[in-house]
């Protein structure tokens, strides 16, 4: 292997977003466009419509083997009733690792409230799924024998669940899901080549959507924790979001700032230095009829990075089945 493939390799490993290739649906910034559902199962179906939403995103653009990822999702009530039902599907690539996964999601929506008007609502979710992992091997032969290297593509499929729960009451929101509950053998491998089987991964989120009588403006300030139980890294999002209504719908963007709480050793000079992974992702979107569009932009903000350029998401979305608005409250996923 030269040079250059085992230097992508490796800084793949060390400075990629955590959710990497081989651990199911990475989970990046693009749940704060409209897309919660991607990484809670609770929030299937919690909306006023079903909602449709299609992701394309790009990294390091110019550079072979640079990390890309496409999902599509959908979501919506049974009918008139409590419960959703959802389903997601997803190519991910990074480096030579590459997975494509199929989730259907199932969730129950409990009332709390005397009324519809004031909110006041559980959720539960199911998400069960399958997941085929590949590692291609093909070219890392191409300067001579490795013993260690088979030099074919291997693959695996896996078949795992994530559950979690969802509250809201009036303007403010929790989540709690723990992703790839089961145990699960294959191809997933940590930076020293040791396997493991062990993916879940635990995450929180949490916010308030705060708003003056009658202005056409309203701001989220939100949070999100992940914790990964095999590796035992951890990260923080710091987010603010702003929305502004309008004749045709709404425009809304906002910032988003993500930071490991794990360090990462490299060789400074004749020293060793260590630094934290954090990005800023600035984003925006706009809500026309029953459309969605977004852009999200995030950069690595690290003394040490693979490149200086951004990771490029684009967001379509499309909302059918369309109820009235039943809630008294500035609760955007909601009405």
């Amino acid at each position: 292997m030269n040079l250059k493939k085992f230097c992508l390799i490796t800084i793949l490993i060390l400075f990629s977003q955590v959710g990497t290739a081989q651990e199911g649906l990475p989970i990046y910034s693009d749940y704060l466009t409209d897309n919660y559902y991607l990484i809670h199962p609770s929030m299937a179906g919690v909306g006023n419509s079903a909602k449709v939403r299609l992701t394309a995103r790009a990294q390091w653009f110019g550079q072979d083997e640079a990390p890309n990822l496409q999902t599509l999702s959908i979501n919506g009530r049974i009918g008139d009733s409590q419960s959703a039902i959802g389903g997601i599907v997803y190519n991910d690539k990074n480096g030579y690792h590459s997975q494509t996964g199929a989730y259907f999601t199932y969730a129950h929506h409990l009332m709390f409230s005397r009324n519809e008007i004031d909110l006041n609502m559980l959720s539960f979710g199911l998400s069960a799924g399958f997941i085929q992992y590949k590692l291609d091997e093909t070219e890392f032969l191409a300067d001579g024998f490795d013993p260690i290297i088979a030099g074919v593509e291997q693959s695996a499929t896996n078949f795992n669940v994530d559950v979690g729960f969802s509250y809201h009451l009036i303007d403010f929101y929790a989540h709690a899901t723990v992703k790839n509950v089961l145990n699960n053998d294959g191809i997933n491998f940590n930076e020293q080549g040791l396997s493991y089987n062990n993916l879940r991964t635990y995450v929180f989120s949490a916010g308030n959507t705060f708003s003056k009588y009658n202005s056409d403006w309203s701001f989220e300030p939100s949070m999100m924790f992940l914790y990964k139980d095999a590796t035992e890294e951890a990260s923080i999002d710091i987010n603010a979001k702003a929305y502004k209504k309008m004749d045709f719908g709404k425009v809304w963007g906002g910032l988003s700032y993500r930071r490991s709480l794990d360090g990462a050793e490299f060789l400074d000079g004749s020293g060793v230095s260590s630094q934290k992974l954090q990005y800023f992702t600035p984003f925006v979107g706009v809500d026309y009829n029953n459309f969605v569009f977004a852009y999200t932009y995030s950069y690595q903000a690290n003394s040490v990075v693979f490149n200086n350029g951004g990771f490029h998401q684009i967001t379509l979305g499309y909302n059918f089945n369309v109820r009235r608005e039943k809630y008294e409250c500035n609760c955007p996923a909601i009405n």
